[in-house]
């Protein structure tokens, strides 16, 4: 049964949680914090979303998002980000 879509909200802030795969570690040393937030950086800019507030931790990341008009750019965002 496909999950229930997420109910995004245009210029709201929302609080979205990236986890590793059974909580694996996805930020292991610097360079992979530091590589995160250069991506997090292009893709705000890419996708016209503004970042209020991350948290990166060794498992998972934090991040306070707010889409503008266009609550799709959230979305692609959050799957680029995966990627």
């Amino acid at each position: 049964m496909p999950r229930t879509a997420r109910v995004a909200l245009p210029n709201y802030p929302h609080h979205i949680i990236q986890r590793g795969h059974n909580r694996q570690i996805i930020l292991a040393q610097k360079s992979d914090f530091e590589y995160y937030l250069k991506t997090l950086r292009e893709f705000r800019e890419k996708y016209d979303v503004k970042v209020f507030a991350y948290c990166l931790m060794m498992n998972h990341v934090h991040l306070i998002l707010q889409p503008d008009e266009d609550i799709d750019g959230l979305g692609r965002m959050n799957k680029a980000m995966k990627s």
